[in-house]
C-alpha cells in the first residue's frame, strides 16, 4: 500500500527520454536550448536574433507567458536573416504565441524556477507540462521517464520548489492515465502509478499559485467511460480539473463535447484543452495506429485564450509545441525534437 508521499518502492529502471526541450538558467537571462538540433540545417541554432521583437499577447484574454527565445522564435530569426520574409511571418503565428515548457529530468527545479521567473517578470503565467511518469508512453516513441518512483517523487519535489509561489498551469503527465485504462501499461506497475499521479497532484496543489490538470485523453478514444474512475483515483478531486487532446488533433467542438461528458462523471470538474494542431480535426488516411504521429495536412487551431466557448473550458491551450515532431514516423525527427519543414506546413494551412 501507497499511504503518504514518502513511502514507495521502484519497480523497474528506464533511461530518462525527453518529449520537449529543456531550459538553463544563468543569472537573470533564461537560455532554452533543445535536446537535439533536429531537422539538421532547418534548424535555427543559437538564441534569437538580437533586436528581434516577440510579443507578449493581451493578458486580458491570454494570461500566459510567451517565450521569446523559444525554437519557433529562433527559426523567425533564421528565416529573417536568409531573408526569407514570407516564411518568417508564417512561423510568427507559432513564436508570438505561449507554449507549454516541458520540464525534463536532469535540472526540473532550475528549470522550472527560470520558466516561472521570466513568466513573472511578463507579469504573466507559465505553463508547465510534466512528463516524467515512470514506465512512459508504453514503450514507444516518448518511451522512458523517472527511472522509478522514489526517483519520480525526488523529481516533483524539485518541480515545486522551482515553482515556489509564483503562478503555473501544470498539465500532469499525458497519457498516464489512458494507459492504464487501454491495458498497455502492466499490472504490476498499474497501484505505484496511481499512487505517484495521486501525490503528484497532492504536492503541485500544495504551492499557493499553481493551478494542475490531470490528461484525459481524447475525443477520439473510443472508452471514455472507463476513464473516469481512473481519474478519480489518481487524484482529479485535488486537481483543478483535467486536460484535453494533448498532442492530438480532434476538433475544438469534439474536445469540448468529450470533456463536458467526462466532467459530468467527475464532479462538474473544469478542463483546458489542447489547440495547438486540430485546425483541420485528426488525419484520417494511413495506418490508423499512426494517424495521431506527424500526420500530415494539419493546421495550427484556436489560439491560446481563457475566452472560450463554454464556461467548463478553463481554456485553450497550445500544450503540444507546433513545430517539434511526435516520433521519427513519415520522416520525422525523434520525438520533441523541432521540425521546421513540418513547422511550416502547420502555419501555412493556418486561417
Amino acid at each position: 500500500m501507497y499511504d503518504s508521499w514518502g513511502a514507495l518502492s521502484s519497480v523497474r529502471a528506464l533511461s530518462p527520454v525527453r518529449a520537449g526541450a529543456s531550459a538553463m538558467v544563468l543569472g537573470a537571462a533564461l537560455l532554452v536550448a533543445g535536446c537535439s538540433t533536429g531537422g539538421g540545417a532547418e534548424r535555427g541554432d543559437g538564441p534569437a536574433a538580437p533586436g528581434l521583437v516577440i510579443t507578449q499577447q493581451p493578458k486580458g484574454a491570454d494570461p500566459f507567458w510567451v517565450n521569446p527565445d523559444g525554437n519557433a522564435a529562433r527559426q523567425v530569426a533564421t528565416y529573417e536573416k536568409g531573408g526569407d520574409k514570407a516564411a518568417a511571418e508564417q512561423i510568427r503565428k507559432m513564436a508570438e504565441q505561449p507554449t507549454a515548457e516541458w520540464i525534463g529530468p536532469e535540472n526540473p527545479e532550475r528549470e522550472a524556477r527560470g520558466f516561472t521567473e521570466a513568466a513573472e517578470r511578463s507579469d504573466r503565467t507559465a505553463l508547465l507540462v510534466l512528463y516524467d511518469i515512470p514506465h512512459r508512453d508504453c514503450g514507444q516513441y516518448s518511451s522512458g521517464g523517472a527511472a522509478d518512483g522514489d526517483a519520480y517523487r525526488a523529481w516533483i519535489d524539485a518541480v515545486a520548489r522551482g515553482i515556489g509561489d509564483r503562478a503555473a498551469t501544470v498539465i500532469v503527465e499525458p497519457d498516464a492515465v489512458l494507459h492504464l485504462v487501454d491495458g498497455c501499461t502492466p499490472d504490476r506497475f498499474r497501484e505505484e502509478r496511481y499512487f505517484l499521479l495521486k501525490s503528484a497532484v497532492t504536492r503541485l496543489k500544495s504551492l499557493k499559485n499553481t493551478k494542475v490538470y490531470l490528461d484525459a485523453g481524447n475525443a477520439g478514444w473510443g472508452r471514455p467511460d472507463q476513464i473516469h474512475e481512473p481519474l478519480r483515483r489518481a487524484g482529479i478531486d485535488r486537481a483543478d480539473g483535467f486536460a484535453v487532446n494533448v498532442a492530438n488533433f480532434y476538433s475544438t467542438q469534439d474536445s469540448i463535447t468529450y470533456g463536458k461528458q467526462l466532467s459530468a462523471k467527475v464532479g462538474g470538474k473544469h478542463f483546458v484543452i489542447d489547440t495547438s494542431r486540430n485546425g483541420n480535426g485528426p488525419y484520417t488516411g494511413g495506418d490508423p495506429a499512426e494517424r495521431w504521429c506527424n500526420p500530415p495536412g494539419r493546421a495550427l487551431g484556436d489560439t491560446p485564450t481563457t475566452g472560450t466557448a463554454d464556461p467548463l473550458v478553463d481554456a485553450y491551450l497550445w500544450v503540444k509545441r507546433p513545430g517539434e515532431s511526435d516520433g521519427t514516423c513519415k520522416g520525422g525527427p525523434k520525438a520533441g525534437d523541432w521540425w521546421a519543414s513540418y513547422a511550416l506546413r502547420l502555419a501555412k494551412a493556418s486561417k
